[in-house]
């Protein structure tokens, strides 16, 4: 066994290869780009080599770099994680030059089943039964277009190339076809630099069947059960389970058979996965492709195998022979894996970013993370922040304990598809088992929006009972225990500036406070009991939500829902928007101290009136800075990125109808 071992990754998986590396007693060595400097899997590390900037192309997908950091380091093995350079033959080339141990398949194994056109050749050989489809070598529009009228619509246009669903086109109308073929052909080309092509017959509401595989250098090749990763956005897996629900034995023993003899046809030598689409309804399967790789969701297979295959992997991977036999690996209970991401599910799973303020994990879960309270969640890897994994003694065990476990996730600081996870997991479809490739659709055809929850009320609420500076003793009798009213007054109306029109109202009454909103009013008692507790007590019955405040922001999350308010009372927002439009017409100045974060005119720009011509941010407020009236502009006295006191002048116009 090797001393040293680099991984070529970063975030969740380099930190879950580390931690079976440190057990295993091996020195850990990372590597990281400018936007990883302080993350989570850097400070793990034994040593961290710097590689270059932010963007991948110019560090984590830089094989050179990574082989310098392995020389520089004495790293006698390295482990590419999965994605980045997991599956090019030129980082295992390059091992090979070094004498570096590759933790991974031989090199022949990456080059057949990394062209979907060659690892289709060879499944056919292997007897896997594959998809209709052409996959030739003439790789013309028209040749194409022949090929799918030949094959009967609807047909799916894939790349030959790389995953996740990039260089995908799923074409149900002829008419569509030649642009699906010029989108894909151009994004496969940018994504893989390969802009070859494959035409396949589209199965109608398919289950994606996964079987993972392990196979050492002395001709032993098995099979660790199969996965069913049929819930799915874009083609990227949301909800991974093990086994697969409501599957005959009959097809998982077909399927296991499949997969191990294209295994053992290419000779593989390490962990793999062989995945199928399957007919929901017939269970008839097709081969998909072969990752000769770690899987993401691997963590699966480890709970109901009772095995590490990073572990495996390793040793694999320094010439030990497997000590595993078939009959040794057996399945106990359910698994079931939620991949937490930051993005926003309500609308439409856009990616966010920003630094993780607060990150708490339920303690009846395995949490792959690679993030902790401080980590920033940057713009230029992928969104996934965490994997959150369930066993239990059957799958409705294994599902309303995650469900469970997402609902006492706590995370601050950036928007996360936590809720939606564990809306998922209880819905119908989902819990008997019968969910496809088609299921966001079947069951959010217009997009998944959460339960409504008056947010705003309890970050009001929370705003007005923080704990303050004891400037007196009788602001200090407030205090922490906050079910009086000392140091408040006596009712208070705040709003969001992003939503100046629900306003919500708290009057402090010895009941306790009054709360208007939304057109309701109820009577609630509440006291921050922790740092980030806020406890709630309405009609006799607490509620417990987690709320931190920085500056004027404030970050809440409960069973239901996360939000974060910036919160405003209605005495300051009317006079910040008084001072901003008192000032003469023809000049924009800032109505408070604060950054010019955008610019949205130049010199010379005709504007109407209503147009904004800046936006400033003060105390984590935007404030849209627009024209009082219609005009050129004729003076910009700042830059975007500025900071600016109270008045100073931002913008200078001169007036349609000016008199002077």
């Amino acid at each position: 066994m090797f001393d040293s071992l680099l991984i070529a990754n970063r975030g969740e998986i380099a930190c879950r290869i580390m931690r079976t590396a440190r057990k295993m007693g091996l020195r850990t060595i990372a590597v990281y780009s400018d936007a990883d400097a302080a993350a989570l899997h850097v400070q793990m590390a034994d040593h961290a080599v710097h590689i270059g900037p932010a963007p991948a192309a110019e560090s984590y997908l830089r094989t050179d770099r990574i082989l310098d950091a392995a020389r520089v380091t004495g790293a006698e093995a390295i482990h590419p994680g999965y994605g980045f350079l997991s599956e090019q033959a030129d980082l295992v080339h390059g091992c090979t030059e070094l004498g570096i141990t590759w933790v991974g398949p031989h090199i022949d194994a990456i080059r057949s089943m990394g062209s979907k056109i060659e690892a289709k050749k060879i499944a056919l050989e292997a007897g896997v039964p594959c998809i209709p489809g052409y996959s030739g070598e003439d790789q013309s529009d028209a040749a194409l277009v022949a090929a799918a009228h030949e094959i009967g619509f609807p047909v799916m246009v894939k790349a030959n190339a790389g995953g996740g669903g990039k260089g995908m086109r799923a074409v149900f109308d002829p008419i569509d076809l030649e642009a699906a073929i010029r989108a894909a052909r151009t994004e496969a080309t940018r994504s893989f630099g390969d802009g070859r092509l494959l035409i396949e017959k589209l199965i109608a509401n398919p289950r994606h069947i996964e079987v993972q595989l392990l196979g050492d250098t002395h001709g032993s090749m098995l099979h660790l059960f199969e996965r069913d990763c049929s819930v799915q956005r874009n083609h990227q897996k949301i909800l991974e389970e093990a086994p697969a629900p409501n599957l005959r034995q009959e097809t998982r023993a077909a399927l296991y058979s499949a997969a191990v003899g294209l295994g053992r046809k290419i000779g593989y030598d390490s962990t793999g996965t062989v995945e199928f689409v399957m007919e929901a309804e017939t269970e008839g399967f097709y081969f998909l492709e072969m990752n000769t790789r770690l899987q993401v969701e691997h963590t699966v297979t480890e709970e109901i195998c009772g095995v590490d295959l990073v572990d495996l992997q390793l040793r694999v991977a320094a010439g030990e022979k497997l000590s595993l036999s078939q009959d040794q690996i057996t399945c106990t209970g359910h698994a079931i894996e939620a991949r937490l991401t930051a993005e926003d599910a309500r609308k439409g799973f856009r990616p966010d970013t920003g630094k993780a303020l607060h990150w708490s994990g339920a303690s009846e879960l395995r949490i792959d993370s690679g993030i902790q309270a401080g980590s920033v969640i940057g713009a230029h890897y992928d969104s996934l922040i965490a994997k959150l994994i369930s066993h239990g003694r059957d799958r409705n065990t294994a599902r309303k304990k995650l469900a469970k476990g997402l609902e006492r996730l706590e995370v601050a600081g950036v928007t996360t598809t936590r809720t939606f996870l564990r809306d998922a997991l209880l819905r119908e479809r989902f819990a008997i088992g019968r969910a496809s490739t088609s299921f966001l659709a079947q069951e959010w055809p217009e997009g998944w929006q959460p339960a409504p929850v008056d947010s705003l009320a309890f970050a009001a609420l929370a705003w007005h009972i923080r704990p303050k500076p004891q400037a007196s003793p009788w602001q200090g009798a407030g205090g922490f225990r906050l079910l009086q009213k000392a140091g408040h007054p006596a009712q208070t109306t705040y709003l969001d500036p992003k939503d100046p029109e629900h306003r919500v109202r708290i009057a402090n009454t010895s009941e306790g406070f009054v709360i208007t909103s939304n057109g309701s009013t109820k009577t609630m008692q509440a006291e921050w009991n922790e740092a980030h507790r806020l406890t709630v007590t309405e009609d006799g019955i607490k509620q417990t939500i987690g709320a931190l405040i920085e500056e004027n922001t404030i970050h809440l999350w409960g069973q239901d829902f996360d939000a974060a308010h910036q919160i405003v009372s209605l005495g300051d927002y009317d006079t910040a928007e008084q001072d901003n439009h008192s000032e003469a017409p023809n000049q924009i100045t800032a109505p408070m101290p604060g950054l010019v974060v955008e610019l949205r005119t130049e010199l010379g720009a005709d504007v109407a009136e209503g147009d904004t011509l800046a936006v400033m941010e003060s105390m984590k407020l935007l404030l849209e800075l627009k024209a009082r009236a219609a005009g050129k502009v004729t003076g910009i006295q700042t830059e975007t990125g500025n900071t600016v006191e109270t008045g100073a002048l931002l913008v200078q116009l001169k007036l349609t109808n000016a008199e002077n």
